[in-house]
């Protein structure tokens, strides 16, 4: 886990030391306050998940579970609608970009169902692995001009296989235009490793590499004092001993798809566990809409 805290704390280091300023922002906090962010543009991260290399933080709490909730409802159930995020997910944060009709607009869930993405892409990887165009694209022009919703951040996979002796690893890539690092960085990243995880296992593949790219790495002006925060507690911790059981820098945290079920369609959030995942406590941030 050192080595996800390691590129946390100098991605947030170099933000805050050298991030551009945001100019004629788009986002505001709830009492109307423009929000403007620093942010540095495209930034790269490599895990190797076969090898146990879970992308995802101890220095505060990631609501990992709700993420994965999320994925389920974009992917397995098509879904825009936040009514059934409530209902069947208790998620709500979304409800802030409701444009009216309990939906975020046409994209995410909405362009999975209409395009057919998962099935065509399970297919394709099944029937032919090595190909070079295993893709999901959730950015689709004719859906983003239907009408003003929230257009997809996490917007594009890339998924690969490679034979290593007898066996075939599934690698993926995901495409993101803008993660607010600080709320949604390590959300973002655990949500697709688990979605990593189910068509791995749909398919009978070991898990190879996850990839990260993100344009805008940003984090708002409202949460410098939190970034500070983080980098205190890392400073603090890192050369403390490890402890099993309370938190550490050094600690193994791993996410297990604890099944014998192999249909993506039959996964649910139960069957994930989470091990040796200690955290420090929660932070809270003014969040921009």
């Amino acid at each position: 886990m050192l080595l996800v805290e390691e590129r946390f704390i100098e991605n947030i280091k170099t933000i805050l030391k050298e991030g551009s300023l945001d100019r004629d922002v788009r986002p505001s906090y709830k009492d109307g306050t423009k929000a403007y962010t620093k942010f540095i543009t495209q930034v790269c991260e490599k895990y190797d998940i076969g090898k146990k290399q879970f992308p995802i933080t101890g220095l505060r709490p990631i609501a990992w579970k709700s993420g994965l909730k999320e994925v389920l409802w974009i992917y397995r159930d098509k879904s825009n609608n936040l009514d059934l995020l409530k209902d069947k997910y208790g998620v709500t944060w979304w409800d802030s970009w409701d444009i009216g009709d309990r939906s975020i607009g046409s994209c995410y869930g909405a362009v999975v169902k209409k395009y057919d993405l998962v099935n065509k892409l399970l297919k394709g990887l099944k029937e032919n692995p090595f190909g070079r165009r295993h893709i999901i694209d959730l950015w689709q022009y004719e859906e983003l001009d239907k009408v003003h919703g929230l257009d997809p951040c996490a917007f594009e996979t890339i998924w690969s296989v490679r034979q290593v002796e007898n066996e075939l690893f599934l690698d993926m890539t995901l495409i993101q235009r803008s993660s607010d690092y600080l709320v949604a960085g390590h959300i973002n990243k655990m949500q697709y490793v688990c979605l990593m995880m189910m068509f791995a296992k749909h398919l009978g593949y070991k898990l190879g590499c996850f990839t990260h790219f993100v344009q805008n790495l940003h984090i708002y002006n409202r949460s410098f004092e939190q970034a500070n925060e983080l980098i205190r507690r890392f400073e603090e911790y890192k050369n403390k001993d490890y402890t099993k059981d309370e938190f550490s820098l050094h600690q193994q945290t791993e996410i297990i798809l604890d099944t014998d079920k192999t249909n993506f369609y039959d996964f649910e959030v139960s069957d994930f566990k989470i091990i040796e995942y200690n955290t420090l406590g929660q932070l809270k941030f003014d969040l921009a809409i």
